[in-house]
């Protein structure tokens, strides 16, 4: 099948004229140096700014597509056959996907899968979500590795008019997601209890009805299958906002606390989430924090984060376990880190990316607290990491123990 072109600049090569518009392009992903990948449009008509990132996964699209922690991102998929197995109600992380726009390589086939119920790019216009296909999504990928995420947009125009030097420089004006606090547009508005678990073929959701202990979750933008883990693990959930204070936080009398993950600039969102995870530390509450959780944790403590240029997103991530010596193949889903080098002397590092050799895990040696950067229940291993909600059950059943 042929496919509209999807040309732009070579990496580093600075701003340089568009490249013409082939015959049938219905949409575009639009760098702020100028370079344009042409394509057809799926999903909603509109436009779309944001930094360009890419995912790695082979599967899971839906659930990518409404990870909160995609924010202010626009993804671009180097797995080229997404939406062939279609979209169902089940495989969701939020009601409301958080991800600006999609970029794909082949176009959206009818859906192959017993359990889909309608197909991605129906899916994609319910949500007002816009995207192109047919782009070479492999020189985009390189853009990235080489040059870093750019600020870029999406649009689909499907009468196929575009005023490219306009939408240059509206993805030049985004300010990009350094200093921005996202955690605020995802996170949830009111308190509210949570009991669904984990997903079983021939029953799906389960209910956690004999809670064993009291969990308070800080929604820093959660994912739904986080939640469940917890539920799953033996713990009534109460989910407060963001903004909570740890005197919001700990009035509910919990056995633990967790930190979800979560979008944007850690340093940004910290301005609200460190005081109130200080408090909690002084109460000597067991804490667990996953991907922005963690970074808030790190925060707490003294340590610091910086911007990386790629990030880390996908469902084929090697992480080792410095405590058992062990190697997780994990999900994630993070443009930050944490800086090991400043993290005060009562922090262990517990996990490091076989990557690039950046953190993925801590751990507090005087208080019951530690936090890893990737996501345990999103199971690429699949069952890998499952382990660190028992070890955060088994901090609580300890430290009750000494009460």
């Amino acid at each position: 099948m042929t496919t509209p072109s999807s040309t732009g600049a070579a990496p580093g090569a600075g701003t340089r004229p568009a490249p013409a518009q082939p015959a049938g392009a219905t949409a575009a992903l639009v760098l702020a140096d100028g370079a344009v990948f042409w394509g057809r449009g799926v999903g909603a008509a509109g436009m779309a700014v944001g930094e360009v990132c890419f995912n790695t996964s082979m599967t899971g699209y839906q659930e990518i597509i409404t990870d909160p922690s995609y924010a202010g991102q626009i993804i671009t998929f180097t797995f080229p056959h997404i939406g062939n197995t279609g979209t169902n109600d089940e495989d969701i992380e939020t009601v409301t996907p958080a991800a600006r726009a999609v970029v794909l390589r082949q176009d959206i086939t009818d859906p192959a899968n017993w359990r889909a119920s309608r197909p991605l790019d129906a899916w994609l216009k319910s949500h007002n979500l816009p995207g192109v296909c047919g782009v070479d999504t492999r020189q985009v990928t390189r853009r990235i590795r080489d040059g870093g995420a750019p600020n870029g947009l999406v649009v689909h125009a499907p009468d196929g008019r575009f005023d490219i030097p306009a939408l240059v420089r509206e993805a030049g004006a985004w300010p990009g997601l350094e200093g921005m606090d996202l955690a605020l547009e995802v996170s949830t508005r009111q308190t509210y209890g949570w009991d669904e678990s984990v997903w079983s073929l021939g029953h799906g959701y389960g209910r956690q009805a004999d809670p064993q202990y009291h969990v308070v979750a800080v929604d820093y933008g959660a994912k739904r299958n986080i939640l469940r883990c917890l539920a799953n693990a033996g713990c009534k959930v109460t989910v407060v906002p963001a903004t909570a204070t740890a005197e919001d936080i700990l009035r509910h009398k919990p056995d633990g606390v967790f930190l979800s993950n979560g979008p944007g600039d850690p340093a940004a969102t910290g301005e609200y989430a460190v005081p109130a995870i200080q408090g909690v530390l002084a109460s000597g509450v067991p804490l667990f924090g996953i991907c922005l959780g963690h970074q808030m944790l790190a925060l707490a403590v003294g340590g610091k984060t910086a911007k990386m240029a790629r990030g880390h997103r996908g469902a084929n991530q090697p992480v080792k376990d410095l405590t058992t010596g062990k190697v997780e193949i994990t999900s994630q889903n993070h443009g930050f880190v944490v800086m090991p080098e400043t993290l005060p002397k009562n922090v262990e590092v517990t996990h490091v990316s076989l990557f690039d050799g950046s953190n993925e895990g801590l751990r507090l040696t005087d208080k019951p607290a530690f936090s890893v950067q990737y996501h345990p229940e999103a199971s690429p291993g699949p069952t890998d990491s499952h382990y660190l909600f028992d070890r955060f059950v088994d901090m609580i059943a300890a430290h009750k123990k000494t009460k």
